[in-house]
């Protein structure tokens, strides 16, 4: 931001539980500079400002999970979406939330923000009750990160919500939050993906031919679901086609996939973690994902098809729905459903075609400037009737 520049000052708050949140909050950090009246936007870890035990809870203990256990995740998820917002186990939960975090509400008093935008609810959680108490004056919104809406997201003195599609906006309102104060803006993504980089040129960067069909199979941040066993399975499929795989901070996969890479030149590109993730897109005919909610938003605001796999319970599951039911991608069970699902594209190409035109209708490639663009709408009316 150019330090002269008048505006307001927004604060977004973040929570590292996968890749999906921080993702959210940096697309609201770099729309900043495309929308007038905003003269700052800081993103923060709000763990960062906590007690070491409740990071371990809200970011390591869900990444283990997921990988280890997914079936105790699932009951998580499960049981914490049911549970009355007021029973016993939430009211405690909160009472250490909010102790633990004491250093983040300094931060806040500090910085002065002219509005909050939490992309993870634990923040949103913990200033609700700021500003029930008076304690936080400025307006906090929430942008809910996936496309269904779990319970913990949804809490009482926010100012607004921002939905990733109009499903998640009605769910909103059966939970009690007022109709006028849900947007539906879509996930935000970052602005490289407001238009698809021209093929040809990212190919070349990679090293691979730009006609071929293109897999990109893709395991989130943590580089999950096996990637390597799932490669060696693909390559053995036949047909002139050529497979980017994307294993993010998972050094054990990267390192597999790339002897795999060796013993098959020129078919395989291995890639590590990248934040030009929207290049190796545009080389793709075909994203093979796990479906979290920012790849989700990522591939639809591309017009890349999906083959969802290796889904977290919860709220991958449901992401995963939506897609199918608006047809932009297909589901593998496993590895022997993926490798039909990967023949079967390959051998119908109209249907290729109709599941980009529909994910590309799903796309809100604008989402992050949408968020700005209401949160600057009220604070000015704020302004106006002070």
């Amino acid at each position: 931001m150019d330090e002269g520049r008048a505006g307001k000052r927004i604060l977004v708050l973040s929570v590292p539980a996968g890749a999906g949140h921080t993702r959210a909050a940096e697309a609201i950090r770099a729309a900043a500079c495309a929308v007038p009246g905003i003269a700052e936007v800081i993103h923060l870890d709000a763990t960062a400002y906590a007690t070491p035990r409740l990071r371990q809870v809200y970011a390591d203990l869900y990444i283990m999970l997921v990988r280890r256990a997914p079936a105790v995740w699932s009951w998580v998820y499960d049981y914490t979406n049911t549970a009355a917002p007021d029973g016993w186990a939430h009211r405690l939960r909160r009472r250490i939330e909010r102790r633990d975090c004491a250093p983040l509400l300094a931060k806040i008093a500090e910085l002065r923000p002219d509005a909050i935008v939490c992309t993870h609810f634990l923040p949103a959680e913990i200033l609700s009750r700021e500003v029930a108490d008076g304690m936080l004056r400025c307006p906090v919104w929430v942008q809910v990160t996936d496309f269904d809406l779990h319970r913990m997201w949804v809490h009482r003195h926010m100012a607004g919500y921002f939905a990733g599609n109009d499903e998640v906006a009605f769910l909103m309102e059966k939970h009690g939050i007022a109709r006028d104060g849900i947007h539906v803006t879509g996930i935000p993504v970052m602005p490289a993906f407001m238009c698809r980089p021209d093929r040809a040129a990212c190919a070349r960067e990679l090293g691979i031919d730009p006609g071929r069909m293109t897999f990109l199979l893709m395991g989130g941040g943590a580089g999950l679901g096996g990637l390597s066993t799932l490669a060696q399975r693909l390559l053995a499929i036949p047909g002139n086609f050529q497979l980017i795989a994307l294993a993010g901070r998972n050094a054990a996969e990267l390192a597999a996939l790339r002897r795999l890479a060796a013993a098959y030149p020129g078919r395989l590109v291995p890639q590590g973690f990248t934040d030009k993730v929207e290049r190796l897109m545009a080389c793709a005919d075909v994203a093979i994902t796990k479906p979290g909610g920012a790849t989700t938003a990522e591939c639809l605001a591309l017009g890349l098809p999906m083959i969802v796999n290796a889904s977290i319970p919860g709220q991958e599951e449901r992401n995963a729905n939506f897609l199918l039911e608006h047809g932009a991608a297909m589901k593998a069970f496993d590895a022997p459903s993926l490798e039909y699902r990967v023949r079967y594209l390959m051998a119908h190409p109209a249907e290729l075609d109709t599941m980009r035109a529909r994910a590309l209708a799903l796309g809100r490639s604008h989402a992050a400037a949408a968020v700005l663009a209401a949160i600057l709408k009220q604070t000015e009316l704020i302004d106006a009737c002070v």
